[in-house]
């Protein structure tokens, strides 16, 4: 007999309740240096040929373009297909070098390999924004633009 066919369709989640509030923590910490947005998100694609097109349709449904200072950056996570992008907003790509991202993806990957994706997320999140507060420092009020939850398709 094929058991198989009796388990759910739905994957394990990538991160537990306790990861993701760790992810949403240093998302938190991150900001408190800046005044970009740092989100996370996780699609459900499968292979694709241009992962930096579909992140850039998550950037955009999720609103990331609506911050005042166009300084939002999302971290895209396709896990069934070991794919991943960072991308970032017109105002930080204005003044950021992408040789930037590519270092902080490369050290991402590292971790990937590695079967660590919490630490890969977190060094992710914390060395974007060490980046971001080079260009984008905290104002006075420093409000939160975007939300600090890990989000995903349905």
């Amino acid at each position: 007999m094929d058991w198989t066919l009796f388990w759910p369709k739905k994957p394990l989640p990538l991160f537990s309740a306790s990861e993701e509030e760790s992810i949403v923590n240093a998302i938190v910490l991150a900001e408190q240096k800046t005044s970009a947005e740092i989100r996370v998100h996780i699609g459900k694609q499968k292979k694709v040929v241009d992962v930096v097109s579909v992140a850039s349709q998550s950037f955009n449904s999720l609103g990331m373009h609506k911050t005042a200072e166009r300084n939002g950056v999302l971290i895209f996570l396709l896990p069934k297909s070991k794919q991943f992008a960072i991308i970032g907003d017109k105002g930080i790509n204005s003044k950021v070098d992408g040789l930037e991202w590519v270092e902080i993806r490369n050290q991402m990957q590292v971790h990937f390999q590695q079967e660590e994706f919490l630490k890969g997320v977190i060094h992710g999140i914390e060395k974007a924004g060490s980046l971001l507060s080079r260009y984008f420092k905290p104002n006075k009020s420093n409000p939160n633009e975007l939300r600090n939850a890990l989000s995903q398709d349905a």
